[in-house]
């Protein structure tokens, strides 16, 4: 193998690990699953009550920075702080990818002097940048593998 080629990782599961799966319930439809008993519906853009798999990317995004930097705004700021995170991205439509995903965290800190509320926003920067799993995996551009089998 030369050094230009990479290795797949094993993505195998860990014992442990929660099960995720989606199962077709209509016509460009899907339920998300996992083993811990929740569920979120899936469909195309325009489709009413669903959320499709873009826009639960940039969920997953913005939950997961807001549980990277929740014990830093609460530890600042309370245990009731009101955080909402927003994320946005265009897709490409020629490359049907999302070139980029912009989040804002919006959080009141006027309460917090200026020295500290410049502590606080650096805190959370460093939080997500270590502890965001999602980030993390889209900063260093994950591999994906499908197996397609006959078995369910």
């Amino acid at each position: 193998m030369t050094t230009e080629q990479k290795q797949a990782p094993d993505i195998t599961k860990n014992a442990g690990d929660t099960e995720l799966w989606v199962e077709r319930t209509g016509k460009r439809l899907y339920t998300g699953r996992n083993s811990r008993g929740a569920e979120v519906l899936i469909g195309s853009v325009g489709v009413e009550n669903v959320f499709s798999p873009g826009e639960l990317l940039k969920i997953a995004l913005a939950g997961c920075s807001g549980l990277a930097a929740d014990a830093k705004l609460s530890h600042y700021l309370g245990d009731d702080v009101d955080v909402t995170i927003k994320a946005s991205g265009m897709s490409d439509t020629e490359e049907d990818r999302y070139p980029a995903i912009a989040e804002e965290l919006v959080v009141d800190l006027s309460a917090l002097d200026a020295a500290t509320r410049e502590r606080l926003i650096n805190l959370v920067h460093r939080a997500i940048d270590s502890h965001c799993t999602v980030g993390r995996t889209l900063d260093a551009g994950a591999t994906v593998q499908l197996t397609v089998t006959g078995e369910r």
